[in-house]
């Protein structure tokens, strides 16, 4: 069956560009098309831009004359996180208090984009200041599962992924503070990955928790998420904390990869359908060559305790120049106490109030030694496991969720919302880079629903992960 326009590939839509057999005009129409159709179901936009004119026909001039070393995003339209800054439009991190924030300057990620003559369809719905794993906790209502709309898309970066799977766009940007790109990548099944902490510039991104965020591709393929991956990476004099190539030891990439299994990790609380597929999926690999070698993480277990004293910690410092009186919703009250407190309580969710006064807390006089401090000699340790595990492995791999995606109201608990970060907050304690790849469906209520297996490799090790992650493509 032929594909429309907006349902192919970055790899495709650049062949049918060069091949003329599409133009950039007609891409564009059928990505701004679906995303005017189905939007309103789906609410992955909180804004679908209207066409630009000038960049559209710059990209078409640029694939027309420059057709051999015209880059492959020239002319592709791209979904961008509501978190990510575009200059002269709203970047409001689903959220009432910057719900009237109007960038004056592009994010260095938007500006690398532009500079390869890619287009931005609209900006995605999230969970409110990416606080969230299901994109339930935005300001402007819930995005919807295109699998099923009775389901979560996964979060915090469910709308850029919910664009991508319903093809509303050809690929996207998200952030990943915990799990963000990984885990909707996994419940939409597309390929979603966080790369080595500093590898792309933080600058333009609203911050979470400085130590862990990540701005990502989310892409149909492996191979997509590498080519988007590539374009926004790079240090950056605007960012402090990017690196540099070869700032880590190179890892070869052998042909036949050894992949660690931490399969004590693997018992109560997760889905039997996903430990099917995990097991089906694995099993493929090492016909296809590649080995499973059994290794202990006994650190693992407390990741996700320091992560959500590490990341609210964050989280709170970063939010507290949101006050209304130096940036924000300002609403005025009788005395300078009203103002704050009515800033900060009709500017912030639920969710978001919640993690800044546990971060305020774990912080605080008296519980900073008990609490955060402890939180980061663990990190600390867990980051040696796994420069150990990495003597003997490639990859480590894992389901990406413990389940399939859930119903919206499922996770009514925070903690059980939570506990959805288990397998993906490693990643960002210990920097490294990490990928979640579609490994087939887990049927619930008459329809099939993705799920994904999540690789973890060294520091500055991507290329292994997109070497496993094809072979986990090649082998379905």
């Amino acid at each position: 069956m032929t594909k429309k326009p907006n349902e192919l590939t970055i790899v495709e839509a650049a062949a049918a560009l060069r091949a003329r057999s599409l133009t950039v005009r007609e891409l564009w129409d059928a990505c701004y098309a679906a995303a005017q159709e189905k939007n309103p179901e789906l609410n992955a936009f909180l804004e679908i831009f209207p066409a630009d004119e000038r960049a559209i026909e710059a990209a078409q001039i640029r694939v027309d004359t420059d057709k051999e070393s015209a880059p492959l995003l020239c002319g592709i339209p791209l979904a961008i996180k509501d978190n990510i800054l575009i200059e002269g439009h709203i970047a409001s991190a689903a959220s009432k208090m910057l719900g009237n924030y109007r960038a004056t300057y592009d994010a260095t990620v938007i500006k690398k984009l532009k500079e390869q003559n890619a287009l931005f369809v609209g900006r995605t719905n999230m969970d409110e200041f990416a606080m969230g794993s299901s994109t339930e906790h935005s300001a402007y209502g819930v995005t919807k599962n295109p699998h099923d709309t009775s389901r979560v898309p996964g979060g915090s970066s469910g709308g850029s992924a919910a664009a991508v799977a319903a093809h509303l766009c050809i690929a996207a940007l998200g952030t990943d503070t915990g799990g963000s790109i990984r885990q909707p990548a996994a419940l939409t099944g597309l390929a979603g990955l966080k790369s080595t902490y500093g590898a792309v510039s933080r600058s333009g991104a609203i911050a979470l928790g400085s130590s862990l965020d990540q701005i990502g591709p989310l892409a149909k393929t492996v191979e997509d998420a590498r080519i988007l991956y590539e374009a926004i990476r790079g240090a950056d004099p605007l960012d402090s904390t990017t690196i540099t190539d070869g700032l880590y030891p190179a890892r070869e990439v052998p042909e036949n990869l050894r992949i660690g299994v931490p399969r004590h990790l693997l018992g109560e609380g997760v889905d039997s359908g996903v430990l099917a597929a995990l097991d089906a999926t694995l099993k493929r690999l090492t016909e296809a060559g590649h080995t499973l070698v059994d290794i202990e993480l006994p650190t693992s277990s407390h990741a996700l305790a320091s992560y959500y004293v590490i990341m609210p910690a964050e989280a709170s410092t970063n939010l507290a120049r949101l006050d209304g009186i130096r940036y924000g919703h300002a609403p005025r009250g009788k005395t300078l106490l009203d103002d704050y407190v009515l800033s900060r309580t009709e500017g912030f969710g639920e969710e978001t109030r919640r993690r800044i006064l546990l971060g305020t807390f774990v912080l605080s006089s008296g519980y900073i030694d008990a609490y955060y401090r402890k939180a980061d000699a663990a990190r600390a340790v867990l980051r040696r496991e796994y420069n150990d595990a990495f003597q003997k492995v490639d990859v480590i791999a894992f389901p990406t969720t413990l389940s399939p995606a859930f119903k919206f109201g499922e996770k009514g608990d925070p903690l059980s919302l939570y506990l959805e970060d288990i397998f993906t907050v490693t990643a960002n304690l210990t920097g490294m880079p990490a990928i979640s790849v579609p490994m087939g469906t887990v049927e619930r209520d008459g329809k099939k629903l993705p799920v994904g297996i999540h690789f973890t490799a060294p520091h500055q090790a991507e290329e292994i992960l997109f070497t496993i992650g094809r072979a986990v493509e090649n082998s379905r």
